[in-house]
């Protein structure tokens, strides 16, 4: 990822992340960057809420996976379901 995203921030999920019914572009909050153990690509700790505002999921994604919400996006809701 070439913009560096910040802990606390929302941001958007680019690709769906299988087994826990997330779909890109869903909205998560960023929890914390950690390191790959092997040396490999930097991933991030993010925490998914539903639309009422209950955490929902806690999930570890490649940085390259997630990116920053735009100015030009519009929010939207689904229904939590199986990918």
């Amino acid at each position: 990822m070439t913009m560096e995203t910040q802990v606390f921030h929302r941001v958007a999920l680019r690709h769906d992340v299988k087994g826990h019914w997330l779909r890109a572009g869903d909205v998560a909050y960023l929890v914390d960057h950690v390191e790959h153990p092997a040396g490999g690509e930097r991933g991030c700790v993010l925490e998914v809420f539903n639309a009422l505002g209950d955490s929902i999921a806690t999930v570890t994604v490649p940085e390259s996976a997630i990116e920053p919400l735009a100015a030009d996006e519009v929010m939207t809701v689904r229904r939590l379901q199986a990918s």
